[in-house]
């Protein structure tokens, strides 16, 4: 089983597209988990709406949300330890997720995955993936952010 932690309050739109994604995931692959990090009072009811999501997630509430604007080293300094993005990159660090998705502030999320995580020796800066279809199937790119 996969284990993936989101960042729900991520993006312009936050839950109300985030939540619904995932319920593509689930529908392709039952062997993910989500623990969903987010404000409680816009994520819960975006979660009820989907209970089969509901079923293989876990969620944790965080008061803090990192706003698009934001500059990296703003976030950092006061969403640090507090943030829904700075939660679900900090589970990847403790082994309670193998993966960490955001569609937020891009800047931020690397900022905050670089000072958690760091990088093995020989990488100077993590690149951002994401998965582009082709003809035969899919695709990782690199550097999309």
């Amino acid at each position: 089983m996969i284990r993936i932690s989101i960042d729900a309050m991520g993006g312009d739109h936050g839950p109300s597209v985030v939540i619904p994604a995932l319920m593509t995931v689930v529908i392709r692959r039952p062997d993910i988990r989500f623990v969903i990090y987010g404000r409680e009072d816009v994520v819960r009811p975006e979660l009820a709406k989907f209970p089969k999501l509901a079923e293989v997630s876990e969620f944790v509430h965080c008061e803090i949300a990192v706003r698009m604007d934001d500059k990296p080293s703003q976030a950092l300094r006061h969403g640090r330890w507090k943030s829904s993005m700075w939660k679900a990159v900090e589970a990847v660090k403790s082994g309670a997720a193998q993966a960490c998705i955001s569609a937020g502030n891009t800047g931020a999320l690397m900022a905050m995955s670089k000072f958690c995580l760091r990088t093995m020796a020989t990488i100077d800066r993590p690149a951002i993936a994401a998965l582009w279809p082709t003809t035969r199937g899919e695709s990782v790119v690199l550097d999309v952010g």
